[in-house]
């Protein structure tokens, strides 16, 4: 059975999608930590970023980074903090925050709840620094 992130590329679950190519898929996270909390997926689905062949994995870095620059000159923060923790999907996530102080990266804080307009303008600018 399909992941939900699978369905998510494949178009079956809608998205705030941010960017894609032909291996890797980029979103904002609908539970957002800060505004422009972006995740972002390999196409194939792997439960463990560490059992992705290590094509797949430096490709998952390389197309995070592009994102991140893209987060950090469209959201102001600091910095883009990055998170793997994987336990809730089981298809690697790779999480890229917008963060000013470290404590924005306690995965525990309250989740922002921010209006489809929000997340629609955040992944638009976002995409536009691409």
């Amino acid at each position: 059975m399909a992941t939900i992130f699978t369905r998510i590329i494949n178009g079956e679950i809608p998205c705030y999608k941010v960017a894609e190519d032909e291996r890797y898929f980029a979103f904002l996270d609908i539970n957002p930590m800060t505004k422009g909390h972006t995740l972002v997926i390999p196409k194939c689905e792997e439960d463990y970023i560490f059992n992705l062949d290590d094509e797949t994995y430096a490709g998952l870095m390389l197309f995070a980074k592009k994102v991140a620059v893209a987060i950090d000159a469209a959201v102001p923060c600091k910095r883009v903090g990055v998170a793997v923790m994987g336990m809730e999907v089981p298809h690697t996530h790779v999480h890229l925050i917008p963060i000013t102080k470290e404590s924005d990266m306690i995965i525990s804080n309250p989740k922002l709840t921010l209006s489809a307009q929000e997340m629609t303008e955040i992944a638009s600018a976002i995409a536009s620094k691409l």
